[in-house]
C-alpha cells in the first residue's frame, strides 16, 4: 500500500515538475525584479471554534468504512458474477473504483489532520491531494455520463445495443476519460506553482481545495480563476446538461412504446442511474450556486455541506446499485446458492472419509 501511494504521489509531482519548467518563463515575466514566495506548509484550518467536532470527524470514518465495504462488494461481485461481465458493468465497476478512491483520497488524510492535528502539511502533499480530491470526483462525474449514454442506447436502439455498448468499446470510454482527466488537472495543479505566496499560508477549507489556495495568492491569479470556472463548467455542468439531454431522448421513446408493463420495465432500468445522478449533482449544485449568490455563508456550514456532498455519495452508490437493480441481486443469490452447494459438497466428501 505504501508503494502505492508513493508511485501516485510521485506521478502528480512528475506532472507538477514538468509543468512548473514550461510556466518558469512566465514567472520571469510577471515578477520582473520582485521575490516568487512559495511556501514550505499550507495549514488547514478546518472547522472553527466548533465545539465536539471530533465527533463529525469520527462520523465520516464510519461513513468511510461502508464506503470501502461497500465499493469493494460491488466490485468483488462484478468480478465474480460471470452475467455481470458486460459492457455496463465495466463502467459500474469503474464507478466503485472511482468512489473508493475519491474516499481514500479524501477521508483518511482528513482525520489525520484533526483528530491526530496533524493540519500542517507540505506544498507538494497539498499539491497531491488536491490533484487525486479532484481527478476522482471527475471520474465519478464523467461515469455517470457513461452510464446514461448507456441506458440511452439500450432505450432507443435496443437492437444495436450489444454491438456498440461492448466490454472493449467501455473500456475504451474509461481510458479517454482518464486520459482526459489527468492532463486537465496536471494543469490546474501546475498553475497553482506560478502562484506566490507571500501573505497567509491558512487554507480555509478541510482539505487543499482550489478556490481557498489560489485566493491567497498575493500575484494574478486570473488562470486560476479560469481553469476553476472551467472546473466546474466542463466537468459538472456540461455532463449534467448531457445526461438531461439523453434522459429526454429516452422520455419520448418511452411515451411512444404502447404498453404500460412494457414501459414500466424500461423505467426501471434507469431508476438506480437517476438515484445516483441526483445524489451526486444536486448537492455539488446546491453548494456552488449558494457560494455564488450569498456571500454571507457561515464558513462551517460550508464546509459541512461540502464534507457531505464528497463523501455520502461514494457511499450510497453500492447501496442503490445493490438493492436496486435485479441484475446484481440475481447474481448475489447465485453466488451464494452456489458456494452453499459447494461447501454442502465438501462437507460430505468429509464425512465420507471419516467413515
Amino acid at each position: 500500500m505504501s508503494k502505492l501511494v508513493w508511485f501516485m504521489n510521485a506521478s502528480v509531482f512528475l506532472y507538477t515538475d514538468l509543468f512548473t519548467g514550461i510556466m518558469s518563463s512566465v514567472h520571469s515575466d510577471s515578477f520582473g525584479n520582485s521575490t516568487f514566495v512559495r511556501p514550505a506548509t499550507f495549514f488547514i484550518n478546518g472547522f472553527v471554534n466548533v465545539p465536539h467536532a471530533k465527533y463529525y470527524y469520527v462520523f465520516l470514518s464510519l461513513v468511510y468504512a461502508v464506503t470501502v465495504f461497500g465499493n469493494s462488494f460491488i466490485m468483488c461481485i462484478i468480478c465474480l458474477a460471470r452475467r455481470l461481465h458486460t459492457g455496463k458493468y465495466v463502467a459500474v465497476f469503474h464507478l466503485a473504483f472511482s468512489d473508493m478512491c475519491g474516499s481514500s483520497a479524501l477521508i483518511p488524510k482528513l482525520l489525520d489532520m484533526f483528530l491526530f492535528e496533524h493540519q500542517y502539511i507540505s506544498f507538494e502533499d497539498c499539491l497531491a491531494n488536491l490533484f487525486y480530491v479532484f481527478h476522482f470526483m471527475n471520474l465519478q462525474s464523467l461515469t455517470l455520463l457513461s452510464l446514461a449514454y448507456d441506458r440511452l442506447i439500450a432505450i432507443c436502439f435496443p437492437l444495436k445495443y450489444h454491438s456498440i455498448i461492448t466490454k472493449r468499446s467501455m473500456c475504451l470510454i474509461m481510458a479517454v476519460m482518464w486520459i482526459f482527466s489527468v492532463t486537465f488537472f496536471a494543469v490546474l495543479v501546475g498553475l497553482l506553482t506560478r502562484l506566490s505566496f507571500c501573505g497567509s499560508t491558512v487554507v480555509n477549507s478541510y482539505f487543499c481545495d482550489h478556490r481557498p489556495i489560489y485566493r491567497l495568492a498575493c500575484n494574478d491569479n486570473s488562470l486560476n480563476i479560469m481553469m476553476g470556472r472551467m472546473c466546474f463548467g466542463l466537468l459538472i455542468c456540461l455532463p449534467l446538461v448531457l445526461i438531461v439531454i439523453s434522459y429526454f431522448c429516452i422520455a419520448l421513446v418511452l411515451f411512444k412504446i404502447a404498453h404500460n408493463i412494457d414501459r414500466t420495465k424500461a423505467m426501471k432500468t434507469c431508476t438506480s442511474h437517476l438515484l445516483l445522478v441526483a445524489i451526486f449533482y444536486i448537492p455539488v449544485l446546491s453548494n456552488n450556486i449558494a457560494a455564488a449568490l450569498t456571500s454571507s455563508v457561515v464558513p462551517n456550514v460550508g464546509i459541512i455541506n461540502i464534507s457531505l456532498t464528497q463523501t455520502m455519495s461514494p457511499m450510497l452508490n453500492p447501496i442503490i446499485y445493490t438493492l436496486k437493480t435485479e441484475e446484481v441481486m440475481q447474481s448475489i443469490k447465485d453466488l451464494y446458492k452456489r458456494n452453499k452447494v459447494k461447501i454442502t459438497k465438501e462437507e460430505n466428501i468429509k464425512y465420507i472419509r471419516k467413515n
